[in-house]
C-alpha cells in the first residue's frame, strides 16, 4: 500500500512538474509572440523633409528604404504645431487643449498616465531615450511609466549638438530649463544623434530576450542647427549647384514670411546624419534577429521650421507645397510623415490615405502590444485595423487649438482648427476670421471655400465651437 501511495505521489509530482513546465512554456511563448515596438520621433521634421516625399536636396536613403517596407500614411497629423503640446497629445492620447496645454505650465500633470504605464505593468521593458520636454523628476519618463530614461529632461533643445552637450561657456542658457541629463561623459566632438542611437542600440541589446517598447526621441532637427562639418560642406555644394527655377526664396505670411526653398546646408546635413543613424538602428535589429518581431513607427512632432515673424531668425527648411510651417495650423505646421512597419501585418510600400492624429498612438500602442484598449477615456483611436488592411471608417473630427501666438517668432496668430473628412476649417478667433479648405484637392490651401460653400463652413464651425465648449472655462 505504501508503495502504491509512493508511486502515486511520484506520478503526481512528475505530471505536476510537467504541467508547470508546459505552463511556463506557454507563458514564455506568449511573451515571445508579443511584438517589440520602436517608436522613432524626430523633432521639427517637416512632411517634405524626406527624399521619398520629393525633396531634391535632402538625402534619406535609409528612411526611404524603411518607407518601401512600411505602410506610408500620407494624411497623418501632429496633435499641435509646437513641441510641448504635440508631445503631450502623443503621450496621453488627449487633444492638448482639453488639458489646457499649452499654458503657462507646459509639464505633464502628476495624474497624467501615459501608454508606457500599462505596457510596463504588463511585462514590457519600456525605454525612453532623448527629448522629453514635458517636465523633470517625477514628471519625467521615469515617473511616467518608463523603466529606463536616458537624456530625457525638461529642455526642448540641446545647448550643443557636439560633446560636451551642456557646455554654456560660449552660449547663453535659459534659467529654469535643465540641460540634457545623463550624458556627462563622452568623447570630445561626439555628435548627439550618434550618441542617442548608441544608447538606443544598447537598450535593445540588453532587452532582446523580452518584449520591449523603445521610444527614441531625437532632439534633431530642432535648433541650434549644428552638423558634422564634412556633411555641411557637401550639402553647401549641392545647394549651390541646384536650380530652384522661379521658386522665390520667401513669401509673405502672417506677421512675417515663409521660407520656400530647402537651401540650408546645415539642416540638410543634420537630416543626412539622422538618416544614417536610423539605418544603424534598423541594421542592429536585423543582426540580432529581432526585425521580424519588431514594429517600427517613424514620425515627427510637427512641421518644419519655415516661418519667421517680426524678428529675424535663421530658418531651417521649406514645407512647400504645404503652406507655412511650425506654429501654424496650415498643413505645413501640422501634417507630418508617418511610416509603420509591422512585419507580417502591414503591406510594404503602400500609400495609405487614412486620417491619423498623434493622439491615436496611445490606444494604438496598447492595441499592438496587448490587444487592449486604454483604461481611461482618450480622444485617440487605435488604427491597428487599418494596419491590418481594413479601410478607415468614420474617423470623426481632429482638432487643434493654439492660444499662444508667436507673432515675433513664427509669425502666427491665435487660432483653432478642425479637420473632418476632406475639409479643414481654421478660425482666427481674435479677429473672428474663418478659412475653409478642401485639403485633399487643395493641399497648398490657397483656395478659401468659406464663402463659396457656406453650409460646410457653418457645419464645421459648429463642430469646432461645440468641442471648445466642452473644455473651455
Amino acid at each position: 500500500m505504501q508503495k502504491v501511495i509512493r508511486y502515486g505521489l511520484l506520478i503526481l509530482v512528475f505530471f505536476g512538474v510537467q504541467s508547470l513546465t508546459v505552463l511556463e512554456a506557454v507563458t514564455l511563448d506568449s511573451k515571445e509572440d508579443r511584438p517589440n515596438i520602436v517608436f522613432i520621433l524626430i523633432d521639427d521634421l517637416g512632411w517634405m523633409d524626406l527624399e521619398y516625399q520629393g525633396s531634391e536636396i535632402y538625402k534619406t536613403p535609409e528612411i526611404d528604404k524603411l518607407a518601401e517596407q512600411s505602410l506610408d500614411f500620407q494624411q497623418a497629423y501632429a496633435p499641435h504645431p509646437r513641441c510641448v503640446p504635440s508631445r503631450y497629445g502623443m503621450m496621453t492620447g488627449i487633444f492638448p487643449a482639453r488639458s489646457k496645454v499649452p499654458a503657462e505650465n507646459f509639464d505633464l500633470l502628476p495624474e497624467d498616465k501615459t501608454f508606457a504605464h500599462k505596457l510596463s505593468n504588463n511585462g514590457y521593458r519600456t525605454g525612453y531615450i532623448g527629448k522629453w520636454h514635458l517636465g523633470s523628476e517625477e514628471l519625467g519618463p521615469a515617473g511616467k511609466g518608463f523603466d529606463v530614461s536616458i537624456a530625457a529632461g525638461e529642455a526642448g533643445s540641446p545647448i550643443n549638438y557636439f560633446f560636451p552637450y551642456n557646455d554654456t561657456s560660449e552660449k547663453p542658457w535659459k534659467e529654469g530649463k535643465d540641460p540634457i541629463p545623463d550624458l556627462e561623459e563622452g568623447e570630445e566632438g561626439e555628435y548627439l544623434n550618434d550618441r542617442l542611437t548608441d544608447e538606443a542600440i544598447g537598450f535593445i541589446e540588453e532587452n532582446q530576450s523580452r518584449p520591449f517598447f523603445l521610444m527614441l526621441s531625437h532632439y534633431a532637427v530642432h535648433q541650434p542647427l549644428e552638423a558634422p562639418d564634412s556633411l555641411r560642406k557637401k550639402f553647401k555644394k549641392v545647394i549651390a549647384n541646384h536650380d530652384f527655377g522661379s521658386l522665390p526664396e520667401y513669401i509673405l505670411e502672417g506677421t512675417g514670411k515663409t521660407k520656400m526653398r530647402q537651401d540650408n546646408p546645415t539642416y540638410a546635413a543634420m537630416i543626412k546624419n539622422l538618416d544614417w543613424n536610423i539605418g544603424r538602428l534598423l541594421d542592429r535589429l536585423q543582426s540580432l534577429g529581432l526585425d521580424e518581431n519588431t514594429i517600427i513607427v517613424f514620425t515627427s512632432d510637427h512641421g518644419g521650421l519655415s516661418n519667421q515673424g517680426t524678428r529675424n531668425r535663421n530658418l531651417a527648411t521649406s514645407n512647400f507645397p504645404l503652406r507655412a510651417g511650425k506654429g501654424w495650423l496650415y498643413e505645413g505646421g501640422v501634417r507630418v510623415p508617418l511610416l509603420v512597419k509591422w512585419p507580417g501585418v502591414t503591406k510594404p510600400g503602400v500609400n495609405e490615405e487614412a486620417i491619423i492624429s498623434g493622439v491615436d498612438y496611445y490606444p494604438t500602442f496598447l492595441d499592438m502590444a496587448l490587444g487592449e484598449s486604454p483604461d481611461k477615456e482618450v480622444d485617440g483611436q487605435s488604427f491597428v485595423n487599418i494596419l491590418q488592411g481594413e479601410k478607415q471608417g468614420d474617423r470623426g473630427p481632429i482638432f487643434w487649438h493654439t492660444p499662444r501666438a508667436r507673432p515675433k517668432g513664427t509669425g502666427d496668430t491665435n487660432s483653432s482648427a478642425v479637420r473632418l473628412g476632406d475639409y479643414k476649417l481654421i478660425h482666427w478667433f481674435d479677429r473672428d476670421e474663418v478659412q475653409l479648405y478642401n485639403v485633399v484637392k487643395d493641399i497648398k490651401e490657397r483656395n478659401d471655400l468659406s464663402k463659396k460653400i457656406p453650409q460646410k463652413t457653418e457645419e464645421l464651425m459648429k463642430v469646432l465651437s461645440d468641442w471648445k465648449n466642452e473644455w473651455s472655462d
